[in-house]
């Protein structure tokens, strides 16, 4: 019999071949990434998804029925990085108490 190939390997071949473009990720459920996974490993494939997600391996990110699944650099950015965006000085005009605006420099 062949050898299996690890989980990690598994799991960044399935995005590579089975995310569609536009999208840069693939539904866990919608893809059958996770029956693919339950019938080669024989496992539990949201274990196995957080455990690489918590080593920097893979992004996830839940979605309705599932979780969406990236690789590093196709991740969308995360919420410290959208507040960061935001926050940037000088890139917005403020509303005073008085209802005028106030320009930024």
């Amino acid at each position: 019999m062949e050898e299996k190939i690890s989980e990690y390997e598994f799991l960044i071949g399935a995005i590579k071949r089975l995310k569609k473009p536009p999208y840069k990720g693939i539904h866990s459920v919608c893809s059958g990434f996770n029956q693919a996974f339950r019938e080669y490993f024989n496992k539990d494939p949201v274990e196995a998804t957080t455990k690489l997600a918590q080593e920097g391996k893979i992004v996830t990110r839940p979605v309705k029925g599932g979780a969406t699944l990236y690789l590093p650099e196709d991740a969308p950015a995360g919420s410290k990085a959208v507040l960061n965006k935001i926050l940037e000085e000088g890139d917005f005009d403020e509303t005073l108490e008085d209802g005028s605006e106030k320009k930024s420099p």
